[in-house]
Order: structure tokens, then sequence, then C-alpha cells
């Protein structure tokens, strides 16, 4: 017959166990876009509105139009990564077209 004490253990295992597992389900982990994001924030600020050397990306799709007076869409601001221009480097040659796509979606969700 299983002891009280051993029964306690493997109940208390399997629980703690279950626990991290479920945890685990439910942190959110960064998304593809959120890690090429990684590149930019030294520039850009994704939670603040604040500037650092470029401006805030915070609410960026919820604008009208970008600094040089460029109206926001996909299209324009897939252009900006790709070509940079006004002190930002051009990405074309860093960022596959999957990546790009993907820190685009990030930037949807600012």
């Amino acid at each position: 017959m299983i002891s009280t004490r051993t029964l306690v253990a493997a109940v208390t295992l399997v629980a703690s166990g279950g626990v991290t597992a479920h945890q685990s389900t439910r942190t959110k982990s960064p998304s593809a876009g959120q890690r090429l994001f990684q590149q930019c924030n030294g520039c850009h600020s994704a939670e603040t509105y604040e500037k650092k050397v470029g401006p805030s990306l915070k609410g960026l799709f919820k604008k009208r139009e970008l600094l040089n007076g460029t109206p926001v869409s996909e299209g324009s601001i897939r252009l900006k990564i790709k070509n940079g221009g006004d002190g930002m480097p051009s990405y074309e040659q860093t960022l596959s077209a999957k990546e790009l796509d993907q820190l685009i979606e990030y930037l949807k969700s600012l």
C-alpha cells in the first residue's frame, strides 16, 4: 500500500508540474516582429512617445502622416524601412521579405 507521505509527494509533483506547464502557455513570448524590432529600438521607442535618435513608433499606424509628410500606409512604411532616408539607414539588404512582413505586423500592433 502507498504511504500517505508518498501519495502527497506524488500529487504535489504532478500539481506543480501542471501549474508550470499551464503558466508557460499563458506567458506570451515575443513575436518574430518584436524580436526584429530590437534592431530598431536603439533609435526608435515602441513603448512611449519619447523621441530617441528617430521618432517614436508607438501608434505609428494610427498617425495620418510620417514626419516627412508622407501618408502612413503599409507601403510607405515598407519603403521607409527598405530605403531608409532622413538619417535612417536602409534595411533592404538586412531584412528578408518575410522578416519585413513580420516587422510591419509588429509595428501595426504598437
